[in-house]
């Protein structure tokens, strides 16, 4: 879910993005992939109560923070060169540019094949937008296959399933069962894929991050920690 309706709030030297107050019993303080930290408590803790807690937090919040820079230090800038790497479904393909073809960006013989005039005329931001186009397209029908096929074993019906730029968030679900994913997660190998969309499943049982919560998951993916872990690890990897 991306930021809404959240207030930004800062107590002594943390500054968080306080969300809507939820159902759930305790305070859910999380890291998000661009380093925010945003808290959803209780619907019944007052902002000060929130403050409170937070500060309480902050050698935990301190150390997470420390380590997400460590994280993120190794983050890898790519450039629209031939020779160069992308990511997709979690195997490395080399870029090479090409005179001619009748698409802005094929995946042919092990190479992602992209027009040298798009990159000349409309440079990075252009060669951005056909790669996002990519994932989008060949990710949506993939997606909506193994959302199906996990719908069935966590036991839910889910809704439409969107593509989108998500900012920090891997991906979110709405109540009536929608599922919005990032494009950035048509990078990843398949089994942090199939982590992803069982996570938002499961959030179609319980809503917040209980033991409850993560019971569902481990019903469906009991290796899911070692799965997580990946995605906490190298989730910075995952951009272009």
């Amino acid at each position: 879910m991306q930021l809404r309706q959240h207030q930004l709030r800062q107590i002594r030297d943390i500054e968080y993005h306080l969300l809507p107050g939820s159902d759930r019993q305790t305070t859910d303080i999380v890291i998000e992939r661009d380093g925010i930290i945003t808290v959803r408590p209780p619907k019944r803790m007052s902002p000060e109560q929130v403050d409170a807690t937070v500060f309480a937090k902050r050698m935990w919040i301190y150390r997470n923070l420390a380590e997400w820079r460590d994280l993120n230090a190794t983050r890898v800038t790519r450039e629209w060169v031939s020779g160069e790497s992308f990511l997709y479904l979690g195997s490395r393909y080399r870029l090479q540019l090409v005179a001619e073809q009748d698409e802005p960006l094929k995946l042919k013989e092990g190479r992602f094949c992209l027009l040298r005039e798009l990159v000349e005329h409309g440079g990075q931001d252009a060669a951005h937008q056909v790669f996002e186009s990519f994932y989008r397209a060949k990710g949506l029908p993939r997606l909506q296959k193994r959302v199906a096929y996990f719908s069935a074993k966590v036991g839910v019906t889910a809704g439409d399933i969107f593509i989108k730029d998500l900012g920090y968030r891997w991906a979110s679900c709405t109540k009536r069962g929608d599922l919005h994913f990032h494009w950035k997660c048509l990078m990843a190998p398949l089994t942090i894929i199939d982590y992803i969309i069982v996570h938002e499943l499961c959030h179609l049982h319980h809503r917040d991050h209980s033991d409850a919560f993560w019971n569902e998951v481990d019903k469906v993916l009991p290796d899911f920690r070692e799965r997580k872990e990946w995605l906490r690890r190298r989730g910075a990897e995952l951009d272009i």
